[in-house]
């Protein structure tokens, strides 16, 4: 069960694709943060679904939210995929402990080893506001981002300049 709406989000610590050690904590009081959970970087459906999300990313930047994709693929394979990609956001490693993170947030998928297609919204308190999900092989519209990124600006959970 993914984790419930309202609880504080779990802390955690990940490598991006450049080996550079990323926490939410350090987000707190400043930004709002996007945990975009997806299954295996070079798929087509991520690779779709990060690429509209790249395209979009003022969406984002007016919400006041940053955008962290997290899978299961080690730094190695999220650096050459985001280069490959032109990924400017964040791709962060949950390889080892394998899925700790995907686990902590309950979108850890036992059958097949890697994270569900789910999107965790914290706002800046370290709150969770929103979560949504699609199937493994359906790409998470961006409409669902705008309401999610709506209902954080409602709540006064972002820091984007809409009032």
């Amino acid at each position: 069960m993914t984790i419930a709406i309202g609880q504080e989000a779990p802390g955690f610590e990940l490598p991006n694709q450049h080996g550079e050690p990323v926490s939410l904590s350090s987000f707190r009081g400043r930004s709002a943060v996007a945990l975009v959970f997806f299954p295996l970087a070079f798929s087509r459906t991520c690779a779709g679904e990060l690429g509209e999300l790249r395209d979009n990313s003022r969406l984002f930047t007016d919400a006041g939210a940053e955008v962290l994709a997290i899978s299961v693929d080690s730094k190695h394979a999220l650096r050459a995929w985001g280069d490959a990609e032109n990924y400017e956001l964040q791709l962060l490693s949950d390889f080892w402990p394998h899925g700790e993170v995907a686990r902590r947030y309950g979108v850890f998928r036992e059958a097949t080893g890697v994270a569900s297609r789910t999107t965790v919204l914290v706002d800046r308190d370290g709150v969770v506001s929103s979560a949504f999900s699609s199937s493994p092989a359906e790409a998470r519209p961006l409409s669902a981002y705008r309401s999610a990124l709506a209902l954080l600006d409602e709540s006064g959970g972002g820091s984007g300049t809409r009032s």
